[in-house]
Parts: structure tokens; sequence; C-alpha cells
């Protein structure tokens, strides 16, 4: 970038912080830092002049700040980098297992370069700040004016209600105790385990925002783009850094504001325990980067109000040695230790074995790196995502080896509870107890991990005659795959190469497989083996989240569960939900209904299975193990075998019918 000149000139103008946020409504990328932040102030800022593409490293770009001429003055901001760092950029600093499966997912990161920015100064008076250059002289001129011509206005918004999204509160549940017995073998110090909690939205993010600044968060930060908002209203600074000093303040150790709950914090052993494990994590991260003899933590925590909870707030600071930029100091220090655990490497693998669902935004870093005010971001908590018209907060804590799980279930509910309110919203969460949970085999013991998002996706469909079954619900669901998983587009000419290929094939069943990796697209075609009507033999094994919605290319985990398992593994979810059975739907035959679990983010929702639904009329409802093993028939169901029955099904003629009933529908391309 080149060199800049810093303007501060008085806007005219009497907002509140959150009238500032409102008076961004429709522009781009809009940014609002309200709280703590630069001293005590609010920073707002929108329509940048670069954006940041998917494919730049977040954390070089911080470094990539103008040199900026004449001194400027107490508080002054000017303009820099806003937005925010998401939990998933942790892969780019160490190497990590995949991450369970996204659900509404935000960006990675979402950064943008703004050139002005406004701030309200401590005493209420509101500045414009630029950083000229004489391109854009006039163009801030314009700006200027603009603005400060604005009449923001409060638009209704609806949110919620609120409810845990699966495995929900009897997930966590388990993870904790889960959680509790790999920190007793020796395998880490803490963890830190969330929970989900998901609405419907409907309205402006930003008035949202303004809303729930009334609950006066210390950090609360909105970032907006096309792609949706991030809605903080966070209490906790992640780093502040000023010249080369900088200083981070994890929170560790919570109780809900009621009678005694402060002194009752103040005397917790576990909760100061909890608190000294992320402090020493947090003085050894900043080590990695200041100057030695440099690092020093405050002697005790502070005990902090912030809505609905009191915290143990601790302060670490330290010196920054000379040429370390703001670039090494996220790439030592990210994700935040306080969310993260201890040792943070194997923290990190825990939590993507034990959650449910992929974080986005949450426990990532939102703010600014500016050339005059330096670099502050908060910890994001107690943040609102939205896209798509849905919602959705995650809450948790720090798991240590006495731990109680009712006691961290009610922990992270009463977190989440207060900011759900600020926004007019109800939290509607089921008990831990909701559903039994038995003792099954662990899916990623042994070192087993995920499926690699990065090695692409797969779509397979069966061949008859030359004929292609369900061909473009098949292209559909890969396409919808493709662009969600790699950011590709099938190729326009896919689907007559394909139709060719089957046309040209030899007589009988064929096994059509495409492959789409972040290198292209690829088809090939092979005989199917002979249909069988042996009954298959199934084994549960708990996966929390399950496989998600997409058929993986890397299939390395399925494969090897089927070895160890010596059958075919029965996906169960952390709360005793079945799934799915590796990449067949499920389905369980009660009488005269037939019933399979919801496809509700957590499952390949299967061509078959659809078929098999409006073939059958079948519903989809939660199944668990107690309700599969009462079945009159367990089935499973793929694009290649159609339906094949389970070990002990009672009514084993059934698949047959069934698989008679598929073959006798269409099975053209447009099937």
């Amino acid at each position: 970038m080149t060199r800049a000149r810093l303007i501060v000139e008085p806007l005219a103008v009497d907002w509140s912080p959150a009238q500032a946020a409102l008076a961004l409504r429709g522009d781009a990328h809009p940014v609002v830092l309200s709280g703590a932040w630069a001293g005590g102030t609010t920073i707002a800022a929108s329509e940048p002049v670069r954006v940041a593409r998917a494919d730049e490293d977040p954390f070089a770009l911080l470094d990539d700040l103008p040199e900026v001429d004449a001194g400027a003055p107490d508080g002054a901001v000017g303009g820099g980098w806003f937005g925010y760092l998401g939990f998933a950029l942790g892969h780019l600093v160490e190497h990590l297992p995949p991450a369970p499966p996204d659900r509404d997912a935000l960006p990675p990161f979402a950064l943008a370069y703004y050139d002005h920015v406004l701030r309200r100064d401590r005493d209420g008076h509101w500045w414009f700040e630029a950083l000229e250059t004489p391109a854009r002289a006039a163009a801030l001129a314009r700006r200027r004016a603009d603005l400060a011509a604005r009449r923001p206005q409060h638009r209704a918004f609806c949110a919620g209600p609120f409810r845990p999204t699966s495995p929900g509160t009897a997930g966590l549940h388990a993870g904790v105790a889960e959680c509790v017995e790999r920190i007793a073998a020796g395998e880490l110090f803490q963890a830190n385990l969330t929970l989900r909690l998901e609405g419907a939205f409907a309205g402006d993010p930003l008035d949202a925002f303004a809303t729930g600044l009334a609950v006066q968060p210390a950090y609360g930060a909105f970032v907006g783009g096309p792609w949706g908002a991030s809605v903080g209203l966070s209490p906790e600074l992640f780093l502040r850094r000023s010249g080369r000093d900088v200083v981070t303040r994890p929170i560790k150790g919570t109780r809900p504001r009621v009678a005694g709950a402060r002194e009752a914090l103040q005397a917790s052993v576990k909760d100061h325990a909890e608190n000294v494990m992320i402090v020493d994590l947090m003085r050894n991260d900043l080590g990695r980067v200041s100057a030695y003899g440099s690092v020093v933590a405050e002697p005790r925590p502070a005990i902090e109000e912030h809505p609905g909870v009191y915290h143990l707030v601790s302060t670490v600071r330290g010196r920054l040695r000379d040429g370390v930029g703001d670039a090494d100091l996220l790439r030592a220090t990210f994700p935040p230790g306080s969310v993260t655990g201890a040792p943070k490497v194997q923290a990190l693998r825990v939590i993507s074995e034990l959650e449910g669902t992929a974080r986005h935004a949450y426990t990532g870093a939102a703010g600014f790196v500016s050339p005059i005010a330096g670099l502050e971001l908060n910890v994001v908590i107690r943040t609102f995502e939205i896209a798509a018209g849905r919602a959705w907060i995650g809450a948790g804590g720090g798991i240590v080896a006495d731990s109680d799980p009712d006691a961290e279930v009610r922990e992270a509910l009463d977190k989440a509870r207060p900011l759900i309110a600020a926004l007019g919203a109800r939290l509607e969460a089921e008990p831990p107890s909701a559903r039994a949970r038995r003792r099954l085999p662990r899916a990623l013991d042994g070192g087993l991990e995920r499926p690699d998002p990065r090695a692409g996706v797969i779509e397979t469909l069966a061949v008859e005659d030359g004929r292609l079954v369900a061909l473009e619900r098949h292209l559909a669901r890969l396409s919808a795959s493709a662009e969600q998983v790699l950011d590709r587009a099938l190729p326009e000419t896919l689907r007559d190469e394909l139709i060719a290929a089957a046309q040209a094939a030899p007589g009988g069943r064929h096994r059509l497989r495409i492959d789409v990796t972040p290198q292209g697209t690829s088809f090939a075609l092979r005989p199917a083996a002979p249909a069988s009507s042996q009954p298959i033999a199934v084994a549960p094994v708990v996966l929390p989240g399950g496989l998600g919605a997409h058929k993986w290319r890397d299939r390395a985990l399925v494969e090897a569960l089927a070895d160890r398992l010596g059958a075919v593994p029965l996906l169960v979810d952390a709360d005793g939900a079945v799934l799915e059975a590796a990449h067949a739907n499920v389905f369980v035959a009660e009488g005269d209904r037939l019933v399979t679990p919801p496809a509700d983010g957590r499952l390949l929702p299967g061509v078959t299975r659809a078929r098999v639904i409006e073939a059958t009329g079948a519903v989809e409802e939660p199944v668990d193990l107690d309700r599969l093993e009462a079945a009159d028939a367990v089935l499973l169901t793929s694009s290649i075998a159609l339906v094949r029955a389970t070990n002990g099904t009672r009514d084993p003629d059934l698949a047959g019918r069934l698989y008679g009933m598929l073959t006798a529908a269409p099975v053209g391309p447009g099937a």
C-alpha cells in the first residue's frame, strides 16, 4: 500500500453507538465495534476499498498497511483492516484433524481494508477519520458529507426461539463426561467444549446488534457481508497491541449472577484451576514472539460482572521482539487459548472429536489492525452468527478433571440465556437426559480422523442397460456439494458425457462414480456387483455430528471402522441418535409405518432415500438404538444396492418388496 495522510474532522451528528450501527444500513461490508475498543470508543466503518479474497492468507494481510504521515491525536484509528478471523484458521498454524460437519457455514474469515472510519470518543463526540491518498481525496469528502446527512432508524426484526442444535445438551453432557475421562488418562489438562443454539431470524442483523448493545458488551463487534453477519456481544479481549506492547485478558471461571455467586467464584478451586491453566497457556503463546523476560501475568484474576454472569479475568502482558509483526503475533497465539484448552494442539484435536458441529466465526477473533492505533481483537464468544434466515450462538466452558457434566450444561445455558433475551427471543433447552446414552465404541479412537473435505466429494449412481438411474437428482446433489465444499461448479458438458458413457457401456448393471476434487471433475464406469438378498451385519459406533450432508471422497474412516468392527458401521451421534450406516441411509419398519432419521445436516440425504420416501410415504423422525432394535425391519438404502435388510430383521420380505418397487420405477435421465 502507498503512503497516506491522516485526516481527523468533527462530524456533526449526535448518535448513540446503536444509531451509528443503523446509520450503515445498506452499505457494503459494515463493521461496528462498541465498548472498550481503543480505550473506550465506538468505531464504525463500511464501503471498504479492498475486500480480502478467500484464497489470501488473512494473517499476512494484517501487516499490509500504509505508512501514515503526520502525528495522530489521542484515540485516533483512521482506518485499517477490520473484520473477523474464524476458528477454523487454526489449520493455518497447526496440523489439525478435519472439523465436524458444517451447518449454515460463515466464511473462514471476513476482512476488508477501510480507508476511513467514524469514531465516537469518550466524551460522546463523533469524528470522521481517514487515511487519505491523493486518488481518494474527493471520494472521501463526498463520503463524509453523505454520512453526516444520514438519519438512522430502527426496524423490527424477529429472532428465535433458540433451541440446542443436535446433538444438543445430551451431546454436550456426553462430551464433557468423555473429556473428563481423557483428562484422567493424561491426554490433556483442559478442553473448551461448546453447545450450539439455533433459531430462525428475519430482518436486518444491524437491528439485532443495535438492540443487543443494551447489555453493554465490553467488546461488541458487528461484521457484515453478502454472506450474512456476525453479531458479537463479547466480554473478552484476545489481544491488544500498542506499539510493541501486547496484552491479553483471558476469561476462565464463571458463575451466574445470583446472590452469593461472587463469593462462591472467588472461593472456587476448580474455577481458579481453569484460569491458571489458560494463563499459563497465554504466557507461553506470547512468549513465542516476545522479548525474553517481558511476559508477565498479574498475580490474581479479577472478578468482573458481565451479562448474566460473573467471570474470572486475568491479564498477561508482553513486549514483542524486534522484527515481529502482527501476522507473527497471530500465528503464535491463534485460536485464543481460553476457547481451546491446554495443551492447545491436543485440546483442538479433542474439540474436533467431541463436538458435533464445526465452529465458524465463533471462538475466533474480531476487531481491527490500524497503522495508527495498533491491533485490537476480541474473542468471538457471546456472538450470534446469522445467514440464510437462521441465527445461531455458541456457548460452553473449560472442562477440567473435576468438571460435572450437568453443571457444564447449566453454565453454557447461563451464558447464552441473557443474550438471547436481549434480542427479545426465548431459549428452549431440553434437559441433558432427554435421550439415554449407551456406552458404544468411539469412531475416532485409535487415531482415526473425520473425512478430509479437501480430498473432494463423489457421487455414485447405477446404470441399468445403458440408462442412468435418477441422474438429475444425483447431479443436483453433487453440484450443491461441489459448490459448498470446494467452491467449484460442475462442467457444463458433464451431463451429456455421462449419458454418452452409459449408452456406450455393455448391457447389464454398472456403477458410475463421479469425483470432484480441487483439481477437477472425472468419472469412471465399471460393472456393479450382483444384487444380494443376504442380510447385512451392522455395528453401532459413536461419531459426534456424523459425517454430514456430503458424500466424501475420503473414505478412510468408514473403511477402517468396517475392518475394526467386522460389520457395516452404524453411525450414532453423541446424544444416541441413529444417523446412517456409513454411506447408506437407514429405515425402520414399525407395523405399517416406515421411519427414517431426519436429514438435518448430520447425514447424507440419499437419492434412493428420497425415492423410498416418495414411494411409501415414509416419515422422518428421530431414531435411537432402542427404537431400531424393536423395529419389525431395519433397512439400508443406497444407489447401487437399492435396499438391503440388516441382521435380525423380522420382516426380511419388506426389503424385497421395496427393491421391486424401486426397480419398477422410471430410471431414465430425468427420473
